[in-house]
């Protein structure tokens, strides 16, 4: 879908850029709209990429660190969360 619409950007530039002298000055704008569209399909077409093979890399670390979680008999409760529970402080309340 990003390649069909990053190609779209692409023709309508050609066109403009091709009727350029033709178009009034009011509307040059919609070059420089197009050559945005243009330039940031071809990131999206690197980016996406990517994105998927990082994710696809972070989710086997993940599996590999239950899968040696679980071989040990070990298994951590801690969520990632940086928050501290008022029944880990007695005395100190987090209520406002």
């Amino acid at each position: 879908m990003t390649l069909a619409i990053t190609i779209g950007w692409v023709v309508a530039l050609v066109v403009l850029l091709s009727v350029g002298s033709a178009l009034p000055t009011d509307v040059h704008w919609w070059i420089w709209t197009c050559a945005c569209g243009a330039v940031m399909g071809l990131f999206g077409l690197w980016y996406v990429p990517f994105l998927k093979r990082r994710r696809e890399r972070i989710a086997a670390e993940r599996a590999a660190a239950a899968e040696s979680q679980f071989s040990s008999g070990y298994v951590s409760r801690d969520n990632g969360s940086k928050t501290v529970s008022s029944t880990e402080t007695p005395g100190n309340s987090t209520r406002s």
